[in-house]
């Protein structure tokens, strides 16, 4: 895969607030960067993947991930992204909210010496909006958003319908056990599911053949 030739940061500005402080530190599984220890700001819902499921998630993307490009909608601390670019997948888009997140998100690829990673500090639905960078479509998406606010649907619907995907793209979705999943696209296919605590994580692959197929 060429690689980008933009920034780290993308077009969005981060918008001004106070600085948060550091209280968490995630850690880097496998790849290139296996054992890194990066910390991550002290902010409202931001709580990355543990450890143990990030595990389980990468060994089940492994023979996906060489060559992916991937999005990282609700990115909080980075923590599924940047294990995806350090596992050999050839970009990332990261996209939150979240000033502070954002502003660590780029600090760390600069740490990384990496230049596949794009960073986008806007409002998650509004941004899916936008017509997709440069005719990218991903391969891989990873939606972990903040639990019981009804935010899957929305942006499984823009996915799906506004030319964001491959044909048999990857994607990664978290939510509380308690929390029933929004109605999804009918190409898409649920692949693995497992809990983990209060945390349900499922991996579906879109299949847009199959569903044609059906109709």
């Amino acid at each position: 895969m060429t690689k980008p030739s933009k920034p780290r940061s993308g077009k969005t500005s981060f918008s001004s607030s106070a600085p948060a402080r550091d209280d968490g530190e995630l850690r880097i599984i496998g790849g290139r960067w296996r054992g890194r220890k990066l910390r991550f700001p002290s902010l409202p819902g931001l709580r990355p993947s543990p450890d143990r499921v990030r595990e389980t998630l990468f060994n089940w993307l492994a023979p996906e991930l060489p060559g992916a490009r991937c999005l990282d909608l609700f990115a909080g601390s980075g923590a599924l992204g940047l294990e995806a670019l350090s596992r050999g997948a050839a970009m990332c888009t990261f996209v939150d909210s979240a000033r502070a997140a954002c502003a660590r998100i780029d600090a760390h690829l600069t740490l990384l010496d990496c230049a596949d990673g794009r960073v986008h500090n806007a409002d998650v639905a509004q941004w899916l909006q936008s017509a997709p960078a440069d005719s990218v479509r991903y391969d891989m998406v990873f939606l972990d958003p903040p639990f019981r606010q009804d935010l899957l649907g929305a942006c499984c619907e823009r996915l799906e319908h506004d030319g964001w995907l491959t044909p048999h793209a990857w994607i990664y979705m978290e939510a509380g056990t308690d929390e029933a999943l929004p109605p999804l696209p009918p190409s898409w296919r649920l692949h693995r599911d497992k809990r983990a605590g209060q945390v349900a994580y499922r991996l579906f692959v879109r299949d847009v053949i199959a569903a044609d197929d059906k109709a």
